[in-house]
């Protein structure tokens, strides 16, 4: 068995050789079952400790976790006849599996739901709501047709593009507890942007690359390698930006926000793709990019009743996947107890192996 010593301290796996020999560095303890106990049976009890908060109690989580060699072999353990601790390993092992094939069964779904939601998303935005519309070609390739009677535009002449930038932290004047709000990337994580990630000062504001934007407005993460390059989100205070995000502020005239934010969303990937050309810019998508972008425009009223169908689908949706995720809590509940229940002698699995 190894155990990790930090990090995530106490987390244990089993190898059996499936790499051949191996090294391992001073991070990992390793631990060999004695006398002919269960190596399994063992795996099983770190993991029930772990789940109840002994390890982090050893460690004293409150500063860095160690979880040395002379702490693991300081843990207790119960220690039922060898041929129970095998007859124990050999119960959980099966009814874990069962457990864990249902949980992948909800993730599964759970990526279903999430490619049908853009699915749905991607196919109201480009054609609409009424199957039997007449179709033109857009002229764009990631478009296809879109209806007759709708328009089809560069984003830069339908919306005001921006980013910002990040004041140097050596000047102090620039930052304050109270402030103007300033946002970075991590905000287009959520749905709407509601809290800053900081406040900058007026004189920040005066002297550095910070523009100031008001709702109704888009805000686009534009940079790094994680899922949040492309990722969008609705504005919902005046604020500020960073250099890593962009800011779209649509013509009212022409342009719901509630519209364009499912049109980022359906072009997601290709926002994606388009970031990672060669060039100066590769891993980054750049305002010119985005204002580059030709988007389907179709009348404002047809936008406001897409955007509420799109809002009444997307219930249904995020309904569906927090009853998944609350399937996965109570399996992985059940299986925790079940372990705890098997190793500390609660239940007799003898007559079931």
């Amino acid at each position: 068995m190894l155990v990790s010593e930090g990090g995530d301290a106490g987390r244990s796996c089993l190898w059996a050789a499936e790499l051949g020999n191996c090294y391992f560095q001073n991070s990992v303890n390793r631990v060999r079952a004695r006398d002919g106990h269960s190596n399994r049976y063992l795996y099983y009890w770190m993991s029930t400790i772990k789940d109840k908060g002994y390890i982090d109690v050893l460690c004293n989580k409150s500063t860095i976790a160690h979880f040395t060699a002379e702490k693991v072999a300081a843990v207790p353990v119960p220690l039922p006849p060898s041929s129970e601790q095998t007859q124990i390993a050999a119960f959980l092992d099966r009814e874990t599996e069962k457990i864990d094939g249902l949980v992948a069964e909800q993730r599964r779904l759970m990526e279903l739901l999430k490619e049908k939601r853009q699915a749905v998303i991607s196919h109201a935005v480009t054609r609409g709501l009424n199957p039997d519309a007449p179709m033109k070609p857009s002229g764009i390739e990631w478009l296809g047709d879109v209806p007759a009677h709708w328009d089809a535009a560069p984003l830069k002449f339908l919306a005001k593009i921006g980013n910002g930038s990040t004041p140097s932290r050596e000047i102090p004047e620039y930052w304050a507890e109270t402030g103007f709000p300033w946002l970075n990337s991590s905000v287009v994580n959520s749905k709407v942007v509601t809290e800053p990630e900081g406040f900058v000062t007026t004189r920040a504001l005066r002297e550095c690359h910070l523009p100031i934007v008001v709702p109704p407005a888009i805000l686009v993460g534009i940079t790094g390698q994680g899922r949040t390059r492309g990722m969008s989100a609705m504005l919902g205070i005046e604020a500020t930006i960073n250099q890593h995000v962009a800011y779209v502020k649509p013509s009212s005239v022409c342009l719901d926000v509630n519209y364009l934010l499912r049109i980022f969303e359906s072009a997601y990937l290709k926002l994606r793709r388009d970031s990672e050309e060669t060039g100066a810019t590769k891993g980054a998508i750049t305002c010119g990019q985005i204002g580059e972008l030709r988007i389907p425009v179709p009348p404002l009223a047809e936008q406001n009743a897409i955007v509420v169908f799109l809002e009444s689908e997307s219930s249904k949706f995020d309904t569906l996947t927090t009853e998944a995720h609350r399937t996965i809590d109570l399996l992985q509940e059940r299986r925790t107890a079940l372990i705890s229940a098997a190793v500390t002698g609660q239940i007799d699995v003898r007559s079931a192996v």
